[in-house]
């Protein structure tokens, strides 16, 4: 697992600041391979997610052999969570990454000393999770009562637009966003939204499906995505469409040190990223500063 920084100087070439409706036209205006209208990818990509909501985290199991799991864990860990954090959760209706937060918190709080002082940080401890989806909510808080958080004033759920987020300014501690970011329309618009948001010092972090860079393990990649995966999709949840919407969107998203560039254009700082699995994942972060 290599991580990368990313600066504007690569070797002795120099990357291009990219602008955002230039790069982003194509993508903007995609659904997967089809060309759609902004407004229709929006409507089609919620029929998607609606679609599959039920079983959304049962198939990333499926598809992944469990190791999305473990990418989650490597993307809290990075985040550091601490008692007292404000931290928002964006297209993460399942709460997945949530749990994971709130439990990397809890942990310190059994580990400390002070225990009526980590009670107090505990009661301003805010972990918003937001999605665009109603349906993916209704997931999330269901899992949250399985595991007894149903009463957990640390934990917010929001029906909102990542390109448009509800929060003030400067409000959030972190930001994370996984497998979320290579749907919405105007990735530029939600990574603004991102930096606007974040707190000076506050960290970005995005896990998202990405582009593998080993020509061997490539072409094996591209036969299980587009053979494979869609079939599962059918087979476990009834719905090969929306299973070949997820590998066609992954082509279509930027390749790693594009995305890098634009993280750093919407004014993030210390930028970089981490392949896992040969690129299948990566996870890219910044710092507002």
């Amino acid at each position: 697992m290599a991580l990368r920084t990313v600066t504007r100087k690569l070797g002795s070439k120099l990357l291009p600041r990219f602008s955002p409706a230039s790069l982003l036209h194509s993508h903007a205006t995609s659904f997967g391979f089809k060309e759609v209208r902004e407004d229709e990818k929006s409507r089609m990509v919620g029929d998607v997610f609606s679609n599959v909501a039920s079983n959304y985290d049962l198939m990333n199991d499926v598809m992944s052999a469990g190791l999305h799991r473990l990418w989650k864990d490597r993307l809290v860990s990075k985040l550091n969570p601490f008692p007292g954090m404000k931290h928002l959760d964006v297209a993460g209706g399942t709460g997945d990454v949530a749990f994971r937060i709130l439990d990397s918190i809890n942990s310190i709080r059994r580990r400390a000393t002070q225990d009526v002082l980590e009670d107090d940080l505990q009661e301003e401890t805010k972990v918003y999770v937001s999605d665009i989806n109603p349906n993916m909510l209704n997931v999330g808080k269901k899992r949250a009562l399985e595991r007894g958080l149903g009463e957990d004033k640390s934990l917010l759920w929001v029906e909102g637009d990542a390109e448009a987020l509800s929060f003030g300014d400067n409000t959030m501690d972190g930001y994370t966003i996984a497998f979320g970011i290579r749907n919405v329309t105007h990735i530029e618009k939600v990574l603004s939204e991102a930096y606007r948001v974040l707190k000076h010092g506050g960290r970005f972090l995005c896990l998202e499906l990405s582009h593998v860079d080993v020509p061997v393990f490539k072409q094996f990649y591209d036969y299980y995505s587009f053979s494979i995966i869609p079939a599962l999709g059918e087979l476990v949840a009834g719905d090969r469409e929306s299973y070949q919407y997820l590998v066609e969107s992954i082509r279509r998203f930027p390749s790693q040190e594009t995305f890098a560039s634009m993280i750093a254009d919407a004014g993030f700082q210390k930028v970089e990223y981490e392949n896992l699995v040969g690129g299948v994942v990566a996870i890219h972060s910044g710092l507002k500063i």
